[in-house]
């Protein structure tokens, strides 16, 4: 276990790493240790969001961020009865994004007549294990960000937290919305952003997605042994020498004693399509683990586009793993028709691979 010291103390390491990721160029990822074929090599296509208002969580995206609605409509029987629904279920989605997106879109569901919906994650501490804990997306002008969400209502785990890293300067701050939503925010002050993200006025779109784990090795082997990923960090377990502020809200005079460890993952380097863990390791907190499904709310699951859905469900049975759901025929507009399947990770969160029904 290592310790850090200065201003990043108990956020150097691995979380600074995570924070300064649009710093870290392709090469700096190893590829898969295994030198397994990833399962996809397209970034993930969409995150899904359950959710009581579609308008009231999409106000933070729209108003602060700039994104722009690419689709909205009722869900159809094919996609109720694709999340284990009952046929009484009805609901409507709403695709959003910033503009010239087409990948890391976000796609908010409201599940109605679908019987007793909870949070996910209900009070989501960062201790608390199971389903994903965020997304993560770049800003520019926190302070300005910070200001706007807590006029729409949301709210903020910490204050805005400086951290330096290397030749990086950044403001973090994890904001939590209407039923239990989390964003992270990170705004690089300097050296500039690489040339490869797309400029933005407030917000990109998110290009992470991170749970919190019980066991990050194992959780990583899922990714790596399993999905084939390339790996963009995985290091040892870190700890503050001093006690610091960090996003993940660890009581400051507990920074110097709870050990974090993390890892992050992609199915080819860039600077989107990135998924996360993080085990906090010493706090012991609630296991949501079972409750990552439909209707419940929270960041419901990621979905990534597959040459055919057949070959990767059978390639994924042959690397051990099982799968949470069958191959489903539904209607993803704007997409069109899609066939689907689900994986679930060590810590209940939901992973979907679809690819187009051939004409």
């Amino acid at each position: 276990m290592e310790r850090r010291t200065g201003l990043c103390a108990g956020l150097c390491g691995a979380l600074a790493l995570w924070l300064t990721a649009t710093a870290a160029a392709a090469g700096n990822a190893d590829g898969n240790a295994n030198g397994l074929p990833p399962i996809t090599t397209s970034d993930w296509q969409e995150t899904v969001i359950s959710v009581t208002d579609l308008d009231r969580t999409a106000r933070f995206f729209r108003e602060i961020g700039g994104y722009e609605v690419k689709w909205r409509g009722a869900l159809g029987e094919d996609a109720i009865a694709a999340w284990g629904l009952p046929a009484t279920a009805t609901g409507e989605a709403l695709l959003i994004g910033p503009p010239g997106y087409d990948s890391g879109l976000v796609r908010l569901v409201r599940f109605d007549n679908a019987g007793r919906r909870v949070p996910m994650r209900p009070g989501a501490r960062a201790w608390d294990t199971g389903c994903y804990f965020s997304l993560m997306v770049r800003m520019k002008d926190m302070e300005a960000v910070y200001a706007d969400a807590i006029r729409l209502g949301w709210w903020t785990e910490t204050p805005i937290t400086y951290l330096e890293w290397g030749t990086s300067k950044l403001n973090v701050v994890i904001y939590r919305g209407p039923d239990g939503v989390q964003v992270q925010g990170y705004e690089r002050l300097e050296p500039p952003l690489p040339e490869t993200i797309p400029d933005f006025e407030r917000m990109t779109g998110p290009f992470n997605v991170m749970q919190m784990v019980r066991d990050r090795d194992a959780a990583y082997r899922f990714f790596t042994d399993v999905l084939g990923f390339a790996t963009f960090f995985n290091g040892p377990a870190y700890v503050a020498e001093e006690p610091t502020p960090m996003p993940l809200g660890i009581p400051v005079n507990l920074t110097t004693q709870i050990p974090y460890r993390a890892g992050i993952v992609y199915p080819t380097p860039g600077e989107f399509g990135r998924m996360e863990m993080i085990e906090i390791m010493g706090l012991d907190g609630r296991d949501y683990a079972d409750r990552c499904h439909a209707p419940n709310l929270g960041i419901l699951a990621v979905r990534f586009p597959v040459d055919d859905v057949e070959s990767t469900l059978a390639t994924i049975q042959a690397r051990g793993w099982a799968i949470a759901a069958p191959i489903r025929t539904l209607s993803l507009e704007p997409r069109g028709t899609v066939r689907l399947f689900d994986v679930k990770t060590l810590d209940g969160a939901i992973i979907q691979f679809f690819d187009r029904t051939p004409e």
